[in-house]
């Protein structure tokens, strides 16, 4: 099941030659419910990459979120990315689940915590990038 997303963040950082995994800003992986080494599905929004990797905090209040190793490939600085976890649970804790979505502004800011994974919230779109 689907459990938590950061939605729309901006990529801040790149680098090819580190180790690996995805740097995320501690504040973000808190509001998210998400940990550092829990396995994070990554799509990026304006080249459709899709990769998984795993997270690794980044500086609490810095908005880091920093694409690490090969998948430096896949997702560049400024790029809109969304940022997904996932649980295994029974139908019946399924049922009563409800995800946390952190909703971030163009600096990785919060702006909105709920529950709806698919609720727009006002003022975190990014205009289209132009070909």
């Amino acid at each position: 099941m689907f459990i938590s997303k950061i939605h729309r963040a901006r990529v801040t950082h790149s680098d090819l030659h580190y180790v690996g995994s995805l740097t995320v800003d501690l504040d973000l992986l808190d509001a998210a419910s998400m940990l550092p080494g829990q396995q994070v599905s990554v799509v990026d929004v304006d080249n459709g990459e899709r990769f998984e990797t795993y997270l690794i905090a980044g500086e609490r209040g810095s908005g880091v979120i920093g694409v690490n190793g090969a998948a430096a490939h896949k997702a560049h600085i400024d790029d809109t990315v969304i940022l997904i976890t996932y649980a295994q649970m029974t139908r019946d804790e399924a049922v009563d689940f409800a995800p946390t979505v952190v909703h971030v502004d163009g600096d990785n800011r919060i702006v909105e915590i709920g529950d709806d994974p698919a609720a727009p919230v006002e003022g975190t779109q990014r205009p289209p990038l132009s070909v």
